[in-house]
């Protein structure tokens, strides 16, 4: 499948998966499924890959 996804359609699919890890793995670390170290490190790469899209367009990276 090709289809144009826009940097903002980008952008908002992290931000969910961001919000659904925050949601999800406090219970797989309760549960003893997850270890918070790596839930932690899971949630700061998607953080990371966040600030590759930034909100405002004027505030493109270089390759962008």
């Amino acid at each position: 499948m090709t289809e144009d996804v826009s940097r903002s359609d980008k952008r908002a699919c992290i931000e969910r998966e961001i919000k659904q890890r925050r949601h999800v793995y406090p219970r797989l670390v309760s549960d003893g499924r997850m270890s918070q170290a790596f839930a932690d490190r899971q949630i700061a790469i998607m953080e990371s890959i966040l600030a590759d899209y930034p909100s405002d367009p004027g505030q493109r990276d270089m390759f962008g």
